[in-house]
């Protein structure tokens, strides 16, 4: 009888820990869950017709962790490429898009493709490519932003997106040579 009192009393303790092992377990899963989806910081905005063009678009960035990443969509683009950049100021209040200044350079290297050893400013994006009904999408990650941070040389926010109606030939001093800046959105949070 005694044995039968023993082996019970282990099942109670065992079931007992292991359930509360489970909660602890679940616990911790919902935890981490919402510290990652707080760590996931979201801006989206709304690009604007600049030069007497047609160009709409939707822009989104993202931050998690240390990378961000941009999704650009746009329409009424004329075919073929153009180049995309982040400039210096949030103000597209001007007809041509030129109140957003020039290309955002905090480190003040020369213009170039994004990644080149020769240097390339933090809003050298690129160019992308507008199908035959002129939309494209762009997809950008980098670790060199970030969304709101207290570091100056990553932060996007305050600067503002434009599509050139050119390309970007990524030697031109100081800005490519992209041509006229026909959308215009700028990043405020």
């Amino acid at each position: 009888m005694k044995k039968l009192y023993f082996f019970a009393l282990a099942f109670v303790l065992m079931a007992g820990f292991s359930c509360k092992e489970t909660k602890k377990e679940a616990t911790e899963k919902v935890v981490k869950d919402v510290v990652q989806e707080e760590s996931v910081e979201t801006i989206s905005f709304t690009m604007e017709p600049k030069s007497d063009s047609t160009v709409k678009g939707e822009v989104t960035f993202t931050q998690e962790d240390d990378e961000v990443t941009m999704i650009a969509n746009f329409s009424g683009l004329t075919p073929g490429k153009h180049a995309i950049h982040l400039h210096e100021k949030a103000d597209c209040s001007s007809y041509d898009g030129k109140s957003t200044g020039g290309h955002w350079n905090p480190t003040h290297e020369p213009h170039g493709k994004w990644g080149a050893a020769e240097g390339y400013h933090k809003g050298d994006i690129g160019n992308f490519v507008a199908n035959e009904e002129g939309n494209a999408t762009l997809t950008f990650s980098t670790d060199q932003w970030c969304i709101g941070c207290d570091d100056q040389n990553r932060n996007i926010v305050g600067k503002a997106v434009i599509v050139h109606q050119g390309v970007d030939d990524f030697v031109s001093q100081p800005s490519g040579d992209a041509g006229a800046r026909i959308s215009c959105t700028g990043i405020i949070q």
